[in-house]
């Protein structure tokens, strides 16, 4: 391999069924078995590999897209796009600023009723404590006599 610059892969089962393989230094199995259908003219992957490598593919796709338009919410790399490319984006945005401003309202408005409950919840421990130290100086006052 090292002297002729040649590709070498070897892959190896026992008879245990444990597999070994070896792949020159500057490659992998992938891209030999890749090459070897190259250059063969035969299918190593079937059809249902095909499918998931192109389904590999497509979701790649999908998420440089996504990174593209998450980019694009965060007001970067607007530069390559066109006035009209920049209402969709403008009107998400206004629509998540929207969404968090009512969960803010209603994070507040919890809050203000805890507060409340917590205020009248003080006052009623509060009238409690001060009726039972009155029943309980009355009691006191009364209980010796001589």
């Amino acid at each position: 391999s090292v002297l002729c610059e040649a590709h070498v892969s070897v892959v190896i089962f026992s008879s245990s069924g444990k597999m070994s393989e070896y792949c020159s230094p500057s490659t992998s199995l992938p891209k030999i078995l890749e090459r070897y259908q190259l250059n063969s003219g035969k299918k190593i992957w079937d059809a249902k590999h095909e499918h998931l490598s192109a389904e590999i593919d497509r979701i790649k796709k999908e998420n440089d897209n996504m990174q593209i338009e998450l980019r694009h919410l965060k007001g970067e790399d607007l530069n390559s796009l066109q006035p009209k490319e920049l209402i969709p984006i403008e009107e998400a945005l206004e629509n998540g600023v929207r969404g968090v401003r009512e969960k803010q309202d209603d994070v507040l408005r919890m809050l203000k009723k805890n507060e409340r409950i917590l205020e009248e919840d003080n006052k009623r421990l509060a009238y409690i404590l001060h009726h039972h130290q009155l029943t309980r100086g009355e009691y006191e006052g009364h209980g010796t006599c001589m």
